[in-house]
């Protein structure tokens, strides 16, 4: 469709520059189009030609930030009217980028990189329009998610995406429990002042010896990938804090198993459909070891939980129940009178 017939006035209260005259995408009644468009996560070169093509073509851009925005369209030569959209603004701006659609006026979506709605604000625009029956289209194009699972070194023939984990509490606790137990790769982001926090608890419940990358600035000019084990990427990233954007990788439970054996080969499959789940004996043992190590029993049940996917409070129970001789135990042993354990209360955790 022309150009010239998608760039009509913007129909809605929206102060933004008039694009020039001409009709709206469709007939009255019938609604414009939503473009989710991606856009490059810091080269500015990575932009799509498709994707140049509709944020020309539409009469109005929603940005999450238009002054990041406003880069690319410098790069690029770019001329369409932005309006912003995040999350401070949304429960105003939401409903008049959804009377403009509704009048049939077409409209893009960006972030300040990548694919909006990932880890970005869109959500709500996106479902509401789409429950309304509208057109919403994506336009692909870079993503921080890919690049750091292509250039990582881990194998991920499936992996899960975690985004930014919650900072603290129990819902943080029960997510790092589940990149521990998943088989898959798993991918999230982090603020670069919180990398070292995260990868030392990745590496608390999934073990040190559990590959993983940091991937940092990727596509821009300052990129770098560090690969090891989450143990040395935590001690790394407290000495040398990471810049600029982070995504992490870290292996899925079944690669790190082969990587620590050595397994990988072509009868692997059925030699780990036929590996018997986790006993508790050993398990318990794995517990006793590590208090033995110098961890706090909770701490230790905790990890092996993550480790075998066996119940954390029947682990540390038992493990309690059946402690071995050793200064360890004599540490944990309480004083006369004392009533306190480091036993996970009901509503601790």
């Amino acid at each position: 469709m022309a150009a010239a017939a998608r760039r009509g006035r913007p129909a809605t209260d929206l102060e933004v520059p008039r694009a020039g005259p001409g009709a709206p995408l469709r007939e009255p009644g019938a609604g414009g189009t939503l473009y989710v468009v991606a856009t490059p996560i810091g080269n500015l070169g990575d932009t799509t030609l498709r994707a140049l093509d509709v944020l020309r073509s539409v009469p109005l851009v929603a940005a999450e930030d238009t002054r990041m925005t406003r880069r690319l369209w410098v790069r690029h030569g770019l001329a369409t009217p932005l309006v912003s959209y995040h999350a401070r603004n949304a429960v105003r701006r939401e409903p008049e980028l959804l009377e403009h659609l509704a009048r049939g006026f077409d409209l893009a979506l960006v972030s300040d990189a990548g694919t909006p709605l990932v880890s970005d604000p869109g959500e709500g625009l996106v479902a509401r329009w789409a429950a309304a029956g509208g057109r919403v289209v994506p336009i692909p194009g870079p993503s921080a998610v890919l690049a750091a699972l292509v250039a990582s070194g881990i194998p991920a023939p499936r992996w899960g995406f975690e985004g930014f984990l919650p900072r603290s509490g129990r819902e943080r606790r029960d997510r790092l429990a589940r990149i521990a137990r998943d088989e898959r790769a798993t991918v999230l982001f982090e603020a670069p002042g919180r990398v070292a926090v995260t990868l030392r608890d990745l590496a608390a419940v999934c073990g040190e010896a559990r590959r993983a990358a940091v991937c940092r600035e990727l596509t821009k000019r300052h990129e770098e990938i560090w690969r090891a084990a989450l143990g040395e990427l935590a001690e790394r990233a407290a000495v040398e804090p990471p810049r600029g954007e982070v995504t992490i990788v870290v292996a899925g439970r079944e690669a790190a198993r082969d990587h620590a054996s050595g397994s990988e080969h072509e009868g692997g499959e059925e030699e780990r459909r036929a590996t018997p789940p986790p006993d508790l004996a050993t398990a318990r043992a794995r517990v006793a070891s590590l208090v033995a190590a110098g961890r706090q029993r909770s701490a230790a049940a905790r990890q092996v939980a993550a480790e075998t996917g066996l119940p954390r409070r029947e682990l540390f129970r038992r493990a309690s129940a059946t402690p071995s001789p050793g200064a360890e135990d004599v540490a944990e042993r309480p004083l006369p009178g004392a009533g306190t354990s480091d036993a996970p209360s009901d509503g601790g955790e």
